[in-house]
């Protein structure tokens, strides 16, 4: 019986990472339901009793989280070009759904997003995608490096999760206008809180980019800062990087008490090291940091 369900979740994962992978074809019936080698009679109900939503309906948001990733995160693209990246054939269209949706015109959620409808909206594809997506750690998983110092630029988000979108929409554009690309110069979030403490208002989490170079702030409050080097436990993390706390709650209650070591007095923090939307979700990497002593 566990073998079984075992076979059943890798077909629909695979459906799952093909739609990932496929935003941009056209991801008909007869194609997903080969994949997951089911008969497309019943492979849409069996979707649709697994995730809790049609098939189509995955498909719409997992364009559409794609599309409002692009219009907060990159300035650059056009809201046409993003409408038809969605599959829309004309950009009215496109702003009708996203206005449904959000509440907000794609070019006033460019300019300024209302991050709480956003979050709303996805909820169904967040509890879609965590049936299968619930990752496992073992202590295997788990590697002791020597990590070097790393001087960082800094830019605070202090108080309501639910705003961190703006503070990372603007964490982008800081450092756009800074000339400091992913490519060259890594990311890292410092965690200095829960990720739900019980008051919204005191979470606490670090934006930071890799520089040793003098910070002109732009207009922003950024400061200089150091990630310190010496042991740590890191754990790396393949595929939807937006929820870490199931990795960090594996690092600090499983591993930490069974390895015997002890945690230094650095917050644990991670680096991401390759993002959605520039590659598919499911490729999404990112490696946490526990600071040992």
């Amino acid at each position: 019986m566990k073998a079984a369900l075992q076979d059943y979740h890798a077909r629909m994962q695979r459906v799952l990472d093909h739609i990932d992978r496929h935003l941009d074809d056209d991801l008909d019936l007869d194609a997903l339901s080969s994949i997951a080698a089911y008969s497309k009679y019943h492979f849409h109900r069996q979707f649709t009793a697994t995730f809790g939503l049609s098939v189509h309906r995955y498909i719409q948001l997992a364009r559409m989280k794609r599309a409002s990733y692009r219009l907060a995160y990159r300035d650059a693209q056009s809201v046409t070009d993003v409408a038809m990246d969605a599959g829309y054939d004309a950009p009215d269209a496109f702003a009708r759904a996203f206005r449904q949706r959000f509440g907000q015109s794609p070019s006033s959620f460019q300019k300024s997003p209302d991050w709480e409808p956003w979050l709303a909206a996805f909820g169904p594809l967040d509890n879609a995608r965590s049936k299968l997506m619930q990752k496992t750690f073992t202590a295997d998983d788990v590697t002791i490096r020597d990590v070097p110092p790393t001087a960082v630029a800094i830019m605070e988000h202090r108080g309501d999760p639910a705003m961190l979108g703006a503070t990372i929409q603007r964490f982008i554009a800081w450092r756009k206008a800074a000339g400091l690309h992913p490519r060259t110069n890594p990311t890292f979030n410092v965690w200095r809180s829960e990720r739900r403490p019980a008051s919204p208002a005191n979470y606490s989490v670090d934006l930071c980019v890799g520089t040793d170079q003098p910070i002109e702030a732009h207009g922003e409050q950024i400061k200089a800062g150091e990630i310190p080097g010496g042991r740590c436990a890191v754990l790396r993390v393949v595929g939807n990087t937006d929820n870490l706390e199931p990795a960090a709650l594996y690092l600090y209650r499983d591993w930490l008490p069974a390895s015997g070591e002890e945690a230094r007095g650095f917050p644990i923090y991670c680096q991401r090291l390759s993002f959605f939307p520039e590659v598919p979700e499911h490729e999404a990497v990112a490696e946490l940091f526990l600071p040992l002593k």
